[in-house]
């Protein structure tokens, strides 16, 4: 069995991975809060922990990989008002985006992903253990957590309470007895949603969702807790507080780990500065893979530059890859080297380079080194098609081409795209891609999931 290394923020340090139980290695990922497409930001946690726990797959026995969806927050409300539609018809629809984009992104289905929504008297009964210890207060309607009263706090991310209070910009709200404390129950108003508490009706606050969660389907402790390196402070921070405080614990997981962001033009890339490109869009002109394998050619913890030019190189690299193990299909163990490589704290870049070592020994005759490449494809999330399924929808955009001596291939091109673009409601790109197709004498007929073609 390889030693799995990982760099555990809590710690500072690269260590060798001890799981609390060998037969079942626990893992929780922050997913998305459901009020718009996830941008390539947002996927790179999504792909980098995927990769983390396919990794744990092919040591361990078994795997709990549990990862939230945020639906009740103010930024949901905020949308669904903007779009003058219901706050259930926002989520829904965002959910089963997201879904979409994680399917396209060759990512595993995690074993539990709770929604915040489904597990308000699990926040609850936090929150009223949290108050009874003496953690937690009420002011003003509001239940707030006094992080004065847990001696760690700050840990994680290695600020000092001093620091914190004297760096602060905002203005303290007045019912706040430290401008540090956080907010574990608020107030709703009648046109928000609310629920029922001991504290009147109202909503939870960010943060306790995900202690609520884990803990109901992880326990007081467990192995591992993953998200962004945007997350270290306040959220994981505040969930380390309120975790260790209601459950009498020491440690809320053993081994955070965080990912770096992802920038354009040197900035972090983000909803707020509007420098984001969604996944939705990417996948109009680009494939999921290719997306997926340029989020891996950088390590996880360094930021990543992204751009069009990233997924071109992306997609000549698998394509080069595909070439290798055309015939093969996976039979017997990965490639060790491959195996260690991403046990030396998920380090994907060097296993991408064996994998292309691989490949080239492969186009030089060796078998076995296509039969390594091919086994090892799964732990890395690629060259899940055959490799004439590959280059029969390899990236093109088709739509501006001539498309006078349109092939089979072309066809079938035009259709998944057609099919994208139905989906993300843009019914004029679609109309496009059938009258194209139509001034090649091509007719579709649209069936139930399914759309057939044929030549008038």
């Amino acid at each position: 069995m390889n030693d799995l290394k990982l760099y555990n923020t809590l710690e500072r340090k690269l260590s060798n991975f001890n799981p609390i139980d060998p037969k079942n290695i626990k893992i929780y990922a922050c997913g998305p809060t459901v009020y718009d497409f996830i941008h390539i930001g947002n996927a790179r946690p999504l792909v980098i922990f995927d990769v983390l726990v396919r990794v744990l797959r092919n040591l361990y026995p078994k795997v709990t990989y549990v990862r939230n969806i945020t639906d009740v927050d103010d930024k949901i409300n905020q949308r669904a008002k903007e779009k003058k539609i219901s706050i259930s018809e926002l989520t829904n629809q965002t959910i089963k985006n997201f879904h979409d984009d994680c399917l396209s992104l060759g990512n595993l289905i995690p074993e539990h992903e709770p929604k915040a929504t489904d597990h308000i008297n699990e926040m609850i009964e936090m929150i009223e253990k949290l108050i009874y210890k003496g953690f937690a207060y009420i002011s003003s309607n509001n239940v707030l957590f006094s992080i004065e009263k847990y001696k760690k706090y700050g840990e994680l991310s290695g600020r000092s309470l001093d620091k914190m209070i004297s760096g602060s910009r905002v203005d303290i709200a007045d019912y706040k007895n430290n401008p540090g404390d956080f907010i574990l129950w608020k107030p709703s108003s009648d046109d928000i949603p609310g629920w029922n508490s001991p504290w009147g009706r109202g909503r939870p606050g960010w943060h306790i969702e995900c202690s609520a969660m884990s803990k109901k389907y992880l326990g007081d402790h467990f192995d591992i807790h993953a998200g962004g390196s945007d997350l270290i402070f306040p959220h994981h921070e505040n969930e380390i507080a309120q975790s260790c405080c209601a459950n009498n614990s020491n440690l809320m997981a053993n081994y955070w780990i965080h990912n770096g962001y992802v920038t354009s033009d040197g900035e972090k890339m983000s909803k707020s500065l509007g420098n984001f490109t969604t996944i939705n869009n990417l996948l109009l002109n680009s494939d999921g893979e290719s997306i997926r394998y340029s989020l891996l050619q950088a390590h996880y913890r360094a930021p990543l530059s992204f751009g069009k030019k990233t997924i071109n190189e992306a997609n000549k690299s698998l394509s080069r890859l595909y070439r290798a193990v055309d015939g093969f299909k996976a039979d017997g163990e990965a490639d060790q080297e491959i195996l260690q490589n991403l046990s030396d704290d998920i380090s994907t870049p060097k296993a991408l380079a064996r994998a292309h070592y691989l490949a080239d020994q492969a186009n030089k005759g060796s078998q076995e080194c296509a039969q390594k490449l091919k086994n090892s494809s799964s732990i890395l999330g690629i060259l899940s098609n055959s490799t004439e399924n590959w280059f029969k929808y390899e990236n093109s955009n088709l739509i501006n081409k001539n498309v006078s001596n349109i092939n089979d291939e072309e066809i079938n091109k035009l259709i998944l795209e057609r099919k994208i673009a139905k989906e993300n409601k843009d019914f004029l790109k679609a109309d496009e891609i059938r009258d194209l197709l139509l001034k090649s004498n091509i007719i579709l007929e649209d069936k139930p999931g399914i759309t057939n073609w044929r030549k008038s």
